[in-house]
């Protein structure tokens, strides 16, 4: 399907949103990209073509569609007052940050009321599958705008669902994050114990697999990067106890009782606090291994040099 977008403003080239922009890119489209490291876009420019904007405002001057890949919800509304100016009416704005819905409905409001649609449509996959364009892209908003960009999305996903009015790809990108956080601790604690009682963590995650306690850590995190001592899956600790934060907030936007997540997000916020900044989210098993004064190792894996 055709969009009628060719040129595409990029801001935020980050671990996410190089790859990102490189798919698109590939799939034939004009990209301007932005991002506030100093000289990262001229790097981008250079290595994979398109254009090094000297500021958001510029690149997205003339730009069918704008994506935001930013941190929180607080530097989107930053970039998009900056470029509000040179967006034309009929331009889509395109929200892939984890950012909070109710901020994002409202600034959707706002870009309405100058002729500018805005939906959001985070993603999950991590940076393997930002790199392969297969990332799973959860979105929220209006048909029209969404119909518009879907060329653009297909270039960098391989699922694209769509959840509801705007904000609702960003609540359930919480969500999910949410289930796979509480998966995740939980498979690390019943490793721990199995461990403590003698059993191999590599033989508990093998029968996991093959049982009803397989989930998402079990099959792709707890060897790959907690029992190999690696940590280093490529989404932060800081990140995902934002999404946490963005969930539980949903929870009480909605008047919703939900006291598993709220000790979910504690124990992840109180992992961040001991590890400190810049940590991978695996390492939160580091958190759980200190509680329990054990470290997870097994014979099977083998363990970061």
């Amino acid at each position: 399907m055709e969009s009628g977008i060719s040129r595409v403003a990029f801001i935020g080239i980050g671990r996410m949103g190089w790859p990102m922009a490189i798919r698109l890119r590939e799939a034939g489209f004009t990209v301007a990209v932005h991002d506030a490291v100093p000289g990262r876009a001229t790097d981008f420019a250079a290595k994979h073509g398109g254009i090094a904007a000297a500021s958001a405002a510029a690149a997205a001057q003339g730009a069918g569609a704008v994506i935001t890949m930013l941190p929180t919800s607080r530097e989107v509304a930053e970039v998009i007052a900056a470029m509000r100016p040179n967006l034309a009416p009929g331009a889509v704005v395109i929200e892939m940050s984890s950012g909070e819905p109710s901020a994002t409905r409202a600034m959707a409001q706002d870009l309405a009321a100058h002729g500018i649609a805005m939906v959001d449509a985070p993603v999950s996959g991590g940076v393997a599958r930002a790199e392969t364009g297969t990332l799973a892209i959860m979105t929220g908003g209006d048909a029209v705008p969404l119909d518009r960009v879907d060329p653009l999305l297909r270039a960098m996903g391989g699922s694209i669902t769509r959840c509801g009015d705007v904000g609702a790809g960003q609540a359930m990108k919480a969500l999910n994050n949410l289930v796979s956080a509480a998966g995740f601790l939980i498979s690390v604690e019943a490793l721990l114990i199995g461990s403590r009682f003698g059993l191999d963590p590599a033989v508990m995650v093998e029968v996991l697999n093959n049982s009803t306690g397989m989930n998402n850590s079990t099959q792709r995190k707890l060897n790959q990067f907690v029992l190999s001592r690696k940590f280093n899956s490529g989404f932060g600790l800081d990140l995902m106890v934002k999404d946490l934060s963005i969930a539980l907030q949903v929870g009480r936007e909605t008047g919703t009782p939900a006291p598993l997540a709220a000790q979910t997000r504690e124990l992840w916020a109180a992992a961040a606090s001991l590890l400190g900044p810049g940590q991978d989210h695996t390492a939160a098993a580091r958190f759980s291994e200190a509680l329990a004064a054990s470290a997870l190792e097994s014979p099977q894996i083998p363990k970061k040099a």
